[in-house]
């Protein structure tokens, strides 16, 4: 008895309060709890991505995730929203925190400025901070207590607390509210000479150093989100239609229907995916497919939406629209990449979700055991509070967001998507890559690589121009090259007549063009032409004008220039390309032979592709198939990774884990570097999280931080990795000589 598959859904949620990896484990854990729910968070862009049943509606999701101290809401579409959004209360309040801390700081840290009762002027300064000022941090950590969890804001809102609360005791119990007191300042805990000492510039620092942090750290990440955003925005807004009429009529993007007909003027973008139905330009498609150079299109040609016309006026009949456009999936793609998480940060949310509690049963060990030693209770609170203060989550929650947000957004500026972090460890390790040849390294289509003409006959441009004017007629894919090679206008053509498997004739301006198969015997100059042809894998074919043989023409699939280059430095990163095509071994081994590939495998069938990557495997090798067909499907499914042509069919983009938007076989080399720069990246994020609160809790722990510094250190530990992550958005691929042929 067969079973129908379990329908699910995907919502996304924007989730508002998480500050720390903690955060995280927890959101992931309360969702994870409903049957059949499975989630993934991210911190840098606040964004949880839910699997789950028909049955459980959106808003019992955003319900789980306020239950667990947290607010909810459905997504906005990627990329809407001011990136500077919601910015202004935290400038704020960091502002007059700043205002109110800074006095304190300067006072407490410089006695020759400590006048009679300074210190009460700084506890007046000091008392707003930390109930306003901290306020954010005291919130979410009562918010954290009445769910029985604990986070990032829970350690700070004891440090401050803690902080004040000690100084509140030194200065109206303690001795400390003398007028004429003064204090000394050290980089390192003291002890005090009989009076306690206030720790008010401690109170201070921290919420202004972790505010300070979390708004430049907000901004960075922001950042991160560049390419996204920029993506989303070439979305038009508006579309002119023309009407049947003739006239134009100015409409909402979401009101326009495929069929339609629509103007694009000189500097406008393209407002979704058509086809060109009158006029002619030049296309930039720079911020769409990573395409350097405008590309020219007139009636016929496709256009994707979100490219800018460069030229002239263009007519284009919309062929997709909404969800279905080009855009619209590069921008889902990138989103649900960032969505995802390496290995590693699975491993560092696993230690952030326990972490917290650890810290906090270390700072009340810590207290205790410097009490029990016989310490002076100062330096026992001070090495307490140090213990709080300087411990950092919040680095490992962002170690692989942020790298993964600046290279999945770099990438698709480059015209390389992938569907996750499992695809960039993907392409990490590959050692092997199965290369298709037609539409992968050759254009696909067939276009004149050569004119021989007969010595003292008509030369090429009159051969050219005869032949494309009998060309016109025929539907034949050499007979379309040949008519591109020899360009409009062209005359017109008489009596035409066309043999299947023979050619074509026909009278142009008055004399017999025959175009025909390039047979029997030849001048010695053409026979040679048609045997380097046959070499070559071309197809030659024989131009006679009344009845004289005046021309070689061959045609064959070109080779796409950036192939070269391409199979070039995927050997130099220790990737061996193996060439698999349905092809005869004739064309196969031309492309193979000029491109230096050793190993091909022709007369491949979408079955024989998938075997031999199932056989390379078995061989120990990590195989990526590059594609752009239905028949390479399956081996795109089979292999360690799948990689479609941008410009492939649907399937073989949905079974793939990357897609090489341009077109151009030179990304994946780009891929496989961005790739290997961005798990460097996520592993130096994650060895400074790590190493960071190795070092600092032992030296927090032993007395030798005082709770300032722990606060400064803490902000710029997120700082660090954020900022390092920033390096991927201006990440440029390496572009190398070409090689010799």
């Amino acid at each position: 008895m067969s079973t129908r598959p379990a329908v699910v859904m995907t919502t996304d949620l924007t989730v508002g309060g998480m500050t720390c990896a903690a955060c995280v484990q927890r959101v992931e854990k309360r969702l994870a709890g409903l049957d059949g729910v499975t989630a993934t968070v991210n911190l840098a862009t606040g964004r949880a991505r839910v699997t789950h049943p028909p049955h459980i509606r959106p808003e019992e999701l955003a319900a789980t995730v306020e239950k667990a101290g947290y607010t909810a809401a459905p997504a906005a579409p990627p990329g809407d929203g001011e990136p500077g959004a919601g910015d202004g209360p935290e400038r704020d309040r960091l502002v007059v925190t700043a205002l109110l801390a800074v006095p304190v700081l300067v006072l407490s840290m410089t006695p020759a400025l400590q006048f009679r009762n300074w210190q009460w002027l700084c506890f007046v300064l000091a008392a707003p901070v930390v109930v306003w000022g901290a306020w954010p941090f005291h919130a979410r950590a009562l918010r954290g207590l009445r769910h029985s969890a604990s986070t990032m804001d829970t350690l700070v809102s004891l440090g401050v607390l803690a902080s004040f609360a000690w100084s509140a005791y030194a200065l109206f119990l303690g001795g400390a509210g003398v007028p004429g007191m003064r204090m000394p300042f050290s980089l390192l805990p003291s002890a005090s000479d009989g009076v306690a000492y206030v720790y008010l510039e401690a109170a201070v620092a921290v919420p202004l150093f972790v505010l300070g942090g979390r708004f430049l750290e907000a901004r960075a990440r922001r950042g991160t989100g560049a390419a996204l955003r920029a993506l989303a925005g070439l979305a038009a807004k508006d579309v002119s239609v023309r009407d049947d009429d003739g006239g134009e009529t100015l409409t909402p993007i979401e009101r326009l229907t495929v069929g339609q007909v629509f103007v694009v003027r000189p500097g406008e973008r393209v407002a979704t995916d058509g086809e060109v139905v009158e006029g002619s330009s030049a296309v930039d498609l720079a911020l769409v497919t990573g395409e350097s150079e405008p590309v020219e299109v007139g009636p016929g040609s496709t256009v994707v939406g979100g490219a800018v016309n460069a030229g002239g006026l263009l007519f284009v009949r919309a062929t997709a629209v909404g969800a279905d456009t080009r855009l619209a999936r590069i921008t889902e793609l990138v989103t649900e990449a960032q969505t995802g998480k390496a290995k590693a940060q699975r491993l560092a949310d696993a230690v952030a979700g326990v972490f917290v509690p650890v810290v906090l049963t270390l700072a009340v060990t810590v207290l205790g055991f410097w009490l029990g030693a016989g310490a002076d209770p100062q330096a026992a609170i001070t090495a307490s509070v140090a213990v709080l203060v300087v411990a950092c989550p919040c680095a490992l929650g962002l170690a692989t967001p942020t790298a993964l947000m600046a290279a999945t957004g770099r990438g698709a500026q480059l015209g390389v998507l992938v569907t996750g972090p499992q695809a960039l460890e993907g392409l990490r390790h590959i050692d092997t890559v199965v290369l298709d040849k037609t539409g992968t390294l050759t254009s696909g289509r067939m276009t004149v690589a050569q004119v021989t003409t007969l010595p003292g006959g008509l030369g090429q441009e009159a051969v050219l121009r005869l032949a494309g004017a009998v060309e016109q007629g025929s539907e034949h894919p050499l007979g379309r090259a040949v008519v591109a090679r020899a360009g409009r206008p062209l005359p017109e053509v008489r009596d035409f007549v066309a043999e299947a498997g023979r050619g074509v004739r026909g009278r142009v301006e008055g004399r017999l063009v025959e175009v025909v198969a390039c047979e029997g015997e030849l001048p010695d100059v053409l026979a040679r032409a048609r045997q380097a042809a046959e070499a070559a894998a071309r197809t030659p074919v024989l131009v006679r004008v009344d009845g004289t043989a005046e021309a070689v023409i061959e045609a064959g699939d070109a080779v796409r220039p950036g192939s070269y280059r391409a199979v070039d430095r995927l050997r130099r990163l220790g990737v061996e390309p193996v060439l698999a095509t349905g092809d005869s071994e004739a064309p196969a081994g031309a492309v193979a032979t000029h491109l230096g590939i050793t190993e091909v495998h022709a007369r491949c069938t979408p079955e024989g592709k998938a075997g031999l990557v199932r056989r390379l495997k078995a061989d120990g090798r990590r195989v990526a198939v590059v594609g752009d067909g239905v028949n390479d499907a399956a081996a795109l499914a089979g292999a360690d990774l799948g990689i479609a042509m941008g410009g492939g069919t649907d399937v073989a983009v949905g079974a793939a884990d990357v897609t090489l938007v341009r077109g151009d076989i030179e990304a994946l080399a780009d891929a496989v570097r961005l790739a290997r720069r961005t798990l460097g990246t996520i592993r130096a994020n994650l060895v400074w999280a790590f190493g960071y609160n190795a070092v600092t809790l032992p030296l927090a722990m032993a007395g030798l931080l005082t709770p300032m510094l722990a606060a400064a250190a803490m902000s710029v530990s997120s700082l660090l990795v954020v900022g390092n992550s920033l390096r991927l958005r201006t990440w440029q691929p390496a572009r190398g000589p070409r090689p010799a042929r």
